[in-house]
């Protein structure tokens, strides 16, 4: 059967991303791709479209180190497209090379992977949410991770004792516990909130550069990230953690009500945007 839903990706030119829009595209949905380098960006559209004989994904251009790029990322969904049905926000930086171990800031003055792998996701979800709303029953998809940490809100960005370890594991966390936060401000039957870690050490270029070996395949990331996508069984499923394709427990803060409401309040203030749930 054809899929015939709408399907939003950040971070679409590369590892499991890209990977994910191909299978996406031989189900037959219809793409929007997300990536920060045009050139890439074009290559991997064109790709999708000759190998699987579909209509061109259409493309979207940002760095999501720059809340600004992200809005304006935002707003271009918004004017591609008039539905849709699935976001999954998994682009995102690791915790080391090729973007260093050491302690780095966004154009905005925020931690970098705090920035990249959690506010600009943050941001999008906020905003493209009338969207998904109106194409009910829509789906919200995070690529997370096993490796988390737990925040410390007296130094969020990590200006003490950084590692990269560290603040990739913080922002891991935080698209969890958001993503949480959310599926209980929202009802299931207009938008599921999931996260997931697809695999361990799959072969992308992060991990290659900075561990040099991998364990899981990207079919196995594809796996699992798909059945969050596409799976008949979860349809009603909302605000849950999976370890590959089993639900799993996160960390214990994403269960502490008090910081997750911190993390959101805290999330609205950084990226300056009212709460409009």
């Amino acid at each position: 059967m054809t899929d015939q839903r709408t399907i939003f990706i950040t971070g679409a030119t590369d590892g499991l991303g890209r990977s994910l829009a191909h299978k996406l595209a031989s189900d037959g949905a219809t793409l929007i791709l997300h990536g920060r380098d045009p050139g890439k960006l074009d290559r991997t559209a064109d790709d999708i479209r000759d190998t699987h004989r579909v209509q061109r994904p259409r493309t979207v251009i940002a760095d999501l180190a720059d809340l600004s790029q992200v809005h304006r990322l935002a707003a271009d969904v918004h004017q591609v497209t008039d539905r849709l049905d699935v976001f999954v926000s998994n682009a995102g930086i690791g915790a080391g090379r090729p973007d260093g171990r050491t302690r780095r800031t966004s154009a905005d003055g925020h931690e970098l992977r705090f920035a990249v792998n959690y506010l600009a996701g943050f941001l999008l979800t906020l905003e493209l949410l009338p969207l998904l709303r109106r194409s009910a029953p829509a789906r919200i998809v995070n690529v997370a991770s096993i490796g988390q940490h737990p925040l410390d809100f007296d130094d969020l960005m990590i200006e003490r004792d950084y590692s990269g370890t560290r603040a990739y594991g913080q922002s891991k966390l935080a698209q969890i516990m958001s993503g949480f936060e959310l599926a209980t401000r929202i009802p299931a039957s207009q938008v599921t909130v999931n996260s997931l870690h697809p695999a361990t050490y799959m072969p992308t270029k992060i991990v290659l550069e900075e561990v040099g070996h991998h364990i899981d395949s990207i079919e196995d990331g594809i796996t699992a990230t798909h059945q969050l996508i596409c799976g008949d069984a979860l349809v009603m499923t909302t605000g849950r953690f999976f370890d590959r394709s089993r639900e799993a427990k996160a960390n214990a803060q994403a269960y502490d009500t008090h910081a997750r409401a911190e993390l959101w309040n805290r999330s609205l203030k950084l990226i300056d945007h009212g709460d409009l749930m």
